[in-house]
């Protein structure tokens, strides 16, 4: 791989020991993957935040580390509140080592936006990705976001490369960084009318059939909007490893003439099926938020709950700057006894596991609740999660 002399100077460590690591490490991914040189990056978002995942090792590592992010850099979810954490049930012992690894990241200069929707957040002058444009990006549905609804080039980075990246402001130029890598691999063609959390049932049926390739959605005609292509990317990210996909005349369309290698073909009962075999029944809790909860899905579900009292505990996840930027929102919500947690997900926090089986609205918590935080999951509409949390249905 092609270094520049400025590169070569912090492989060789001329600009200290962790800059030179961080180069190493890139330098090897480059390696792996065939990359020719390195590609600056306007943007990095780093996973590797909960405790409850690094665990000690991972703390020590980033606390080892010396030096600043040298381009804007947020963090994935945590593994609580940072603030109401207590409220969540968590242990002590286990704030103390979080707030340990925030501090650590917050030495290093990054911005502690702990969040899986980065784009959300920041957005017009302040954006974090534009089309086109190189980014270093961790968290599963943000990668997918990004890459496919904003237009912007990142693979998904494990949390040491994207640190890596941040610190020395590039990463390694292969993946969906490449044009030849970012061609549809799948054509999958839907009749029928998608509606709210549909979106992630697709993308949960569809993640599992094509792995890590690249769909291309052909829907029946109707509008989309940034919160069900949201949901759609990230239920596809969660069951299967899907980076980057195509909707037909919604997101930006592929850099040249492709030919997919098979063509999918899905209807109503299909997508019926998945919600059939993850019923609602037995939860004694409801999530919301996963993706993190946009002002648009906030509102939602005030109108849903205003005026009521929630019969099962029931978890609003969303980014701090979202939750903060509207105060009235939050308050209809936890009037009714819900709870609206920041900077953590029910998917990385170990507050989850005192449950046996929670209901969601999200294609990616469905896929990552039981195999990460061993709890199960029933999918349903935001109104039927809503009505199990009211009590209304079992």
């Amino acid at each position: 791989m092609y270094l520049s002399r400025e590169e070569e100077g912090i492989y060789q460590g001329e600009r200290g020991e962790t800059l030179r690591r961080m180069m190493e490490i890139l330098v090897a991914l480059g390696d792996i993957y065939g990359a020719e040189k390195l590609v600056p990056v306007r943007s990095v978002q780093i996973a590797g935040v909960s405790y409850k995942n690094i665990g000690e090792a991972g703390l020590e590592w980033i606390s080892d580390l010396e030096g600043q992010v040298v381009v804007p850099s947020i963090l994935n979810p945590a593994g609580m509140d940072l603030c109401r954490w207590q409220e969540m049930g968590i242990q002590e012992e286990f704030a103390q080592k979080q707030q340990q690894t925030i501090e650590a990241y917050r030495r290093l200069g990054v911005t502690i936006d702990c969040t899986c929707t980065p784009y959300q957040i920041y957005q017009g002058p302040s954006s974090l990705a534009s089309p086109g444009d190189h980014l270093a990006w961790s968290e599963s549905s943000a990668v997918s976001y990004a890459n496919s609804v904003i237009g912007a080039r990142t693979n998904r980075e494990g949390g040491p490369s994207a640190l890596a990246a941040a610190l020395v402001g590039k990463t390694a130029l292969y993946g969906y960084h490449l044009d030849e890598n970012r061609l549809p691999t799948h054509l999958v063609e839907v009749e029928a009318d998608l509606h709210g959390s549909d979106y992630g049932a697709l993308g949960f049926l569809v993640g599992r059939t094509v792995k890590d390739g690249v769909p291309f959605f052909r829907l029946k005609g109707q509008r989309t909007v940034p919160d069900e292509l949201k949901a759609l990317g990230a239920a596809m990210a969660a069951s299967g490893s899907v980076a980057l996909y195509y909707v037909e005349n919604v997101t930006p369309e592929p850099p040249g003439p492709w030919q997919p290698m098979e063509t999918i073909r899905l209807g109503r009962k299909e997508i019926d099926e998945i919600y059939a075999l993850y019923p609602a029944g037995g939860a004694n809790a409801v999530a919301l938020g996963c993706p993190h909860c946009s002002s648009e899905e906030l509102e939602k579900i005030a109108g849903l709950l205003q005026g009521q009292k929630v019969q099962k505990e029931l978890w609003v996840c969303t980014a701090r700057k979202i939750a903060e930027a509207h105060p009235q929102l939050v308050a209809i919500i936890e009037e009714s006894g819900a709870c609206v947690f920041c900077d953590t997900c029910m998917v990385v926090s170990p507050a989850t596991e005192r449950f046996s089986r929670m209901m969601t609205s999200s294609g990616k918590a469905l896929a990552y609740l039981p195999g990460l935080a061993g709890v199960g999951a029933g999918l349903g509409s935001l109104e039927e999660c809503i009505d199990v949390a009211l009590g209304r249905r079992q």
